[in-house]
């Protein structure tokens, strides 16, 4: 948009992808940081069934005053086989959440989940570098933190999962792409790592089992959650009694929202 705020010829559009759609709330944060580095550009949703994704995407390349978009569910891994390229960590996750379209029409895929989990965590002063790292969860987002956490540095990774299989292809994917990688697959027990994640839903509702064994976490450790609500999750709040530092999920989304301004170009 304009700096009065309107939407001209010139405006650049952006869209997120979803269905359904009215639950969304990026469109604010981006088209903020649009207006705050003073471009031409708005964010709207695009509400798309996923029988009709393939053609929508072939239409994006002859949109030209498209410039990208953020994708979410359930298109993420149905989108990433329709872009022209994507990155190979992405490929590796098998999944993309964002989209931009280059000058001559190709679509290019990118998943950023992670990196804006990591860049949270850095910006409130906690390196990953050389941890021990615990990963509760081995789908969704815990998937892309995952591939995050290895390439930023971690020493070890220990990925667990109810479903001890799921576990064992993530570790397989992220090994097949960072062969000197320490990844293993574990259990409930977060004993002997300095960085704790949940990256799993569990904690959304008060009814939820804890997402890993909590009376195992000890004062020396980093509690990280992925979950926005509630801010202060269960996991947090037994974290905060045992002395822990503890990490809350918004920084994760603060994070990523600039990730994807730099990445449609904004």
């Amino acid at each position: 948009m304009t700096k009065t705020g309107e939407i001209t010829g010139t405006t650049r559009v952006l869209g997120i992808l979803a269905d359904p759609i009215a639950h969304v709330k990026a469109p604010p944060g981006i088209n903020r940081i649009a207006r705050e580095r003073g471009r031409d550009a708005v964010m709207v949703p695009f509400q798309v069934a996923p029988a009709d994704l393939a053609a929508f995407a072939n239409a994006l390349r002859a949109l030209k005053s498209f410039d990208g978009a953020i994708i979410t569910v359930p298109h993420k891994g149905p989108m990433a086989s329709l872009c022209d390229e994507i990155s190979p960590s992405a490929r590796a996750i098998g999944a993309i959440n964002v989209i931009r379209r280059e000058p001559d029409g190709r679509l290019i895929g990118d998943m950023l989940d992670g990196h804006g989990f990591v860049a949270g965590l850095a910006v409130s002063g906690i390196s990953i570098h050389g941890r021990n790292a615990y990963l509760a969860g081995a789908g969704g987002a815990a998937n892309a933190i995952a591939f995050a956490l290895v390439a930023g540095g971690v020493a070890k990774l220990t990925i667990a999962n109810r479903t001890r299989a799921k576990a064992e292809a993530l570790r397989d994917r992220i090994l097949a792409l960072y062969p000197a990688a320490t990844v293993i697959v574990g259990d409930s027990d977060p004993s002997g790592h300095d960085l704790v994640v949940n990256g799993t839903s569990l904690g959304m509702r008060p009814d939820d089992a804890p997402p890993l064994d909590t009376t195992r976490l000890t004062a020396d450790m980093i509690v990280a959650e992925v979950i926005m609500v509630p801010t202060m999750t269960p996991l947090l709040v037994a974290a905060e009694a045992r002395g822990c530092r503890i990490h809350l999920g918004k920084p994760m989304l603060d994070q990523q929202l600039e990730l994807m301004a730099n990445f449609f170009g904004l």
